[in-house]
């Protein structure tokens, strides 16, 4: 079952889903920043466009292709400059 997610005023937006990998989500960033927390571990893959991430105070710019981890029970925060898209795995 596909669910749809919509965060600050609709400039994230994603789809849940449920694959071999587990939970997962595909979405869009629009241009800005954004801080988001985390209840469990995730792996994000940007999968076009660049985003930089602030993740345990290191900033880093990643490009279609790259990801990061965030750890669970914390906060990270991404900046897009254009619209990126991306896939986050849980767990």
């Amino acid at each position: 079952m596909l669910i749809t997610n919509e965060y600050f005023d609709g400039k994230v937006k994603s789809i849940a889903f449920t694959n071999a990998e587990g939970k997962a989500t595909a979405g869009v960033i629009s241009p800005g920043t954004y801080e988001f927390s985390t209840s469990s571990k995730e792996r994000m893959v940007i999968t076009s466009g660049i985003l930089e991430a602030t993740v345990d105070g290191i900033t880093k710019q990643y490009k279609s292709g790259e990801f990061f981890l965030v750890s669970e029970q914390t906060k990270f925060s991404v900046q897009a400059k254009e619209d990126c898209s991306y896939v986050c795995y849980y767990g």
